[in-house]
């Protein structure tokens, strides 16, 4: 079985479904810091807020106590939380005209 140094990898051979939350997020966060790798943080975040639903309403200041995040992070994970958000409020819009 292979592994990936970073989890972009396996996506781009396995495809997105294939990671777990930690992986995607990952992948949303880049690069880690000294000692401590982007899956880590990842990891670190998801236990602290539980799923990605549970960061989803978080205010941003939340994300700032996590060690290798800054604003550019947590910037780029806001914006992949609102373009979900965007795609399930398009998709509720669909499903209740009919």
């Amino acid at each position: 079985m292979k592994t990936w140094t970073h989890p972009g990898g396996k996506l781009r051979e396995l495809g997105a479904e294939s990671l777990t939350d930690a992986e995607l997020l990952a992948i949303l966060i880049s690069t880690g810091t000294k000692g401590k790798p982007a899956e880590d943080v990842a990891k670190e975040i998801l236990n602290k807020f539980g799923s990605f639903k549970g960061m989803a309403n978080q205010p941003l200041e939340k994300f700032l106590e996590i060690k290798g995040l800054g604003d550019v992070k947590i910037i780029r994970i806001a914006a992949a939380f609102e373009v979900a958000r965007r795609i399930v409020n398009q998709v509720l819009k669909e499903y209740n005209k009919d």
